[in-house]
């Protein structure tokens, strides 16, 4: 991707997103640089609403991931309404993941659509994932995949104790029978607020980067990406200071600043030889509506994350 970080800092420390045109209306944005050239934003809203760009910076509204909700849908949310997508590619295949819930519930689940593309309007719904019921005391949305191993895995969750983790048969993306659900993260206290988690490799390391606190209150939103890390991709992870994210843990990646409120809902991409942070603000400027941010990711020389 032809991008250039923003070299404006705020007063705080933290970037500025890197200034886009167009469309910068999003929700929990998931980006990739197609094979076929350009680049794709999948987000919440609509029926998982899409985005494309010839460069990056110019962003068009390009409909929907889908024409129409697949019937199942309608099992968890009265009006279809699907969250929080992921897309990934591996073996010739863009396979796009996402959560169908309702606000506050648990009685949620994530499903799995496949495209050779991975443009709007060319993908096949394959179903269920992985679910969870109100006796769970976990939270099937929020899905985002990695590959550890030779092995797939897929970490998920939002509130009801924090980040899970289950291991995917890579033949149909699905959980494996019985799979374990292993614990990434949480915080001490109810409402465990942490969600939205998204793994990446980097040296020796597994990094967890996941949403702490508030979304979905615009101004008010209190939104903050954290990190931690692992040598194993099932954890434990830690902080720089030691601390487990299974306690409380992490590591402040961005938080809010000047008009830039909120900054949640994160996922990372590779472009051109550089990891990319993706994520939406709520702009105070703007109502408090929630725009699409862009900070290339720089690492330490101790392997730490830092938006620039």
């Amino acid at each position: 991707m032809a991008l250039v970080p923003h070299a404006a800092q705020a007063a705080t420390g933290y970037p500025d997103p890197r200034p886009i045109t167009g469309q910068q209306i999003i929700h929990d944005p998931t980006v990739a640089r197609l094979k076929s050239g350009g680049y794709v934003a999948y987000s919440t809203g609509g029926i998982i609403g899409a985005r494309l760009s010839k460069d990056g910076r110019q962003w068009d509204d390009a409909g929907n991931a889908f024409a129409e909700p697949p019937s199942w849908w309608y099992e968890y949310n009265d009006t279809a309404d699907p969250w929080a997508p992921d897309l990934s590619y591996r073996d010739g295949t863009y396979w796009l993941y996402y959560a169908v819930s309702s606000w506050g519930s648990n009685h949620s689940a994530i499903g799995v659509a496949t495209s050779k593309s991975g443009r709007p309007g060319t993908w096949t719904d394959h179903g269920k994932v992985f679910t969870s019921e109100r006796t769970d005391t976990f939270n099937a949305i929020d899905p985002a995949i990695v590959r550890a191993d030779g092995r797939l895995w897929m970490s998920f969750g939002s509130y009801w104790t924090g980040i899970r983790m289950v291991e995917l048969d890579p033949s149909t993306g699905k959980a494996e029978a019985g799979a374990t659900v292993h614990h990434l993260a949480t915080r001490p206290d109810a409402p465990y607020a942490v969600e939205g988690p998204y793994i990446v490799k980097h040296g020796r390391h597994y990094y967890l980067f996941a949403s702490h606190d508030a979304c979905c209150s615009g101004v008010n939103s209190t939104y903050k990406i954290k990190v931690g890390r692992s040598t194993s991709v099932t954890g434990p992870y830690t902080d720089s200071t030691g601390t487990p994210l299974l306690e409380g843990g992490g590591d402040l990646v961005l938080e809010g600043h000047g008009r830039y409120i909120g900054t949640g809902g994160q996922s990372v991409f590779r472009d051109k030889g550089e990891d990319w942070l993706a994520y939406h603000y709520y702009d105070a400027e703007d109502d408090g509506t929630p725009k699409l941010g862009l900070n290339v990711l720089r690492w330490t020389k101790n392997g730490w994350p830092v938006a620039r």
